[in-house]
């Protein structure tokens, strides 16, 4: 734990407000002219993934907080919790599904992620931009149906359900934003 100025705050950095913690998602500097500067915060919760908008007279002391990052490796998922261990240590240990819902549908068993951690907290499990995925389950297209941009849903290896062109077939790899979870494109191997 630290001391920052509330004016020496980034994008990025990550904070401790109404004891919760919190990274800094945008950051505005405004210098009135008369009064005093000021720092418009829009902070994200890593825990509830709320936004809170706060702000702080550039002189303010805010506090920072020290976090870890850690690289670990995707055990398993029995439901509740995702079993990670630290590569480093082979330490092992839960992270609650609930407190990253999203993670789960982009995080393959045996996969090596970075999570930030602090306090044997973990507040964020980094995931990659794209993800390659498996299709577990595809309707059949149907014959004739030939309709250009015709779509429909699959359900990929991690459960996810993506809205694809029509010609994706059952067994063949997709690439997935992993921000929007839209399809991209098929993956050939």
């Amino acid at each position: 734990m630290g001391m920052i100025k509330a004016g020496a705050i980034a994008k990025g950095t990550y904070l401790l407000e109404k004891n919760e913690p919190f990274i800094v998602a945008e950051r505005e500097f405004v210098n009135p002219g008369k009064g005093s500067a000021f720092v418009r915060l829009k902070l994200k919760n890593l825990r509830s993934a709320a936004v809170l908008k706060i702000t702080h007279k550039s002189q303010d002391n805010c506090e920072e907080i020290d976090v870890d990052e850690v690289e670990c490796q995707f055990l398993y998922s029995d439901g509740t919790l995702f079993h990670f261990m630290d590569t480093a240590t082979f330490d092992q240990f839960e992270v609650p599904i609930k407190t990253h819902e999203n993670a789960r549908f982009y995080m393959l068993e045996g996969e090596t992620f970075k999570l930030t951690r602090w306090n044997d907290e973990t507040l964020d499990i980094r995931l990659p931009p794209k993800k390659d995925l498996l299709v577990a389950e595809a309707e059949e297209a149907v014959k004739g149906d030939t309709v250009t941009g015709a779509t429909k849903y699959v359900i990929t290896e991690t459960n996810l359900k993506v809205k694809v062109p029509i010609f994706i077939k059952q067994g063949e790899k997709i690439r997935v934003n992993v921000e929007s979870g839209e399809y991209q494109e098929r993956i050939n191997d």
